[in-house]
C-alpha cells in the first residue's frame, strides 16, 4: 500500500494499492511529489529571506511560517510514504 500525497475529499488519507510503479496513479503521485518537494525548497528559501530581514513585519511572518507549516506536512507525507509506513 502506498500512501498518496494527497487525501480524500473526507481529509483522510488515500491510499494506492498496486505492485506497478509505472502505473498512470504511480506516475501522478510521483509527480506531485516531485512537485511538493520543488515548493517546500521554495517555501523555505522565502521563510529563510523573511527571518533574515529585520524590516519584515508580523504579517510577512505569519505568512511565511504558514506556508512552511504546510510545505512541512507535504514533505513529511513523502517522507512517510517513501519509508513505507502508513500512518
Amino acid at each position: 500500500m502506498r500512501l498518496l500525497p494527497w487525501t480524500g475529499a473526507d481529509g483522510k488519507p488515500c491510499y494506492l494499492s498496486t505492485d506497478d510503479s509505472d502505473s498512470l496513479l504511480s506516475r501522478l503521485a510521483d509527480d506531485v511529489e516531485d512537485a511538493q518537494l520543488v515548493s517546500a525548497e521554495t517555501v523555505l528559501a522565502g521563510a529563510r529571506a523573511v527571518l533574515h530581514d529585520p524590516k519584515a513585519g508580523e504579517r510577512a511572518v505569519r505568512f511565511a511560517l504558514a506556508r512552511a507549516v504546510e510545505s512541512l506536512g507535504d514533505v513529511l507525507r513523502i517522507a512517510v510514504s517513501r519509508r513505507g509506513d502508513t500512518r
